[in-house]
């Protein structure tokens, strides 16, 4: 017979809350990133977000509320980021959500015309500055915190002409294998996320999101809340580390 006492699942054998806890959205100030800042906001976690440019983190602090604050961060720069956490101090929970896919890699031209260089930016936010963001990161998170990065769902339904992002998504996947040995018991996991609604999507003409979509099991778009609900449940799943969590509408399925 198996004996299981409450402290090895948690506060009663219950999902726990976010209530009290401090919750850093790197890439909160917009999309996915805001949808997951404010979903812990509303369930009581103190909240800090980052991303690129002073102005969109004073925008968001402003629409989150009381228990928000947050600051300007440059992830390819390495100093900066120490900086941050110096600022942040302890915390719970680490989410990443910025994203740049730079150098013109998601889709289009030939592998014989690619600029290596360039392509090499794919990697300078969505892998190098995550993986900044947890080395500077992760000392700080107290017990039975988390890390949550992202990815994308190319990393299983690859494109033509977009080999240097579909090996950027999987490269993260990878990452948070590793780290989850690496950092344990800090858990790590990821989330990939299919076509979400967001701020750049609407950007996007009205027929090629049709197309996107049209032939998934679920033939729409997500919204950016129904994308926050997965990195929610990382956060709060106290036994699952080491794991990608898709949210594509079975994308990966056709």
């Amino acid at each position: 017979m198996i004996r299981i006492i409450s402290s090895d699942i948690g506060v009663r054998g219950t999902m726990a809350s976010l209530q009290g806890k401090k919750v850093v959205v790197i890439g909160g100030t917009s999309g996915i990133g805001f949808a997951v800042a404010s979903a812990a906001h509303d369930d009581g976690a103190q909240v800090i977000v980052a991303s690129s440019q002073q102005v969109k983190v004073d925008g968001a602090v402003k629409q989150l509320g009381a228990k928000a604050s947050g600051s300007a961060l440059d992830v390819k720069n390495e100093d900066d980021v120490k900086r941050f956490f110096g600022d942040v101090g302890r915390f719970d929970h680490l989410v990443f959500t910025a994203g740049d896919w730079g150098g013109g890699t998601f889709g289009g031209g030939t592998l014989q015309e690619m600029d290596l260089a360039a392509a090499a930016q794919t990697f300078a936010v969505r892998f190098w500055g995550a993986l900044a963001a947890v080395k500077h990161g992760c000392a700080r998170i107290a017990e039975g915190g988390s890390i949550t990065l992202t990815d994308g769902i190319i990393a299983h339904r690859p494109m033509k002409g977009a080999a240097v992002a579909t090996a950027m998504a999987g490269s993260i996947e990878h990452l948070v294998r590793g780290l989850a040995f690496d950092l344990a018991p800090v858990r790590v996991n990821a989330v990939c996320p299919g076509f979400v609604f967001t701020e750049r999507a609407k950007l996007y003409p009205e027929e090629m999101l049709k197309r996107f979509t049209a032939t998934l099991p679920l033939p729409r778009s997500a919204t950016p809340a129904e994308a926050a609900e997965a990195y929610l449940y990382l956060m709060r799943g106290g036994y699952t580390t080491g794991q990608v969590l898709i949210v594509d509408g079975g994308r990966s399925l056709v």
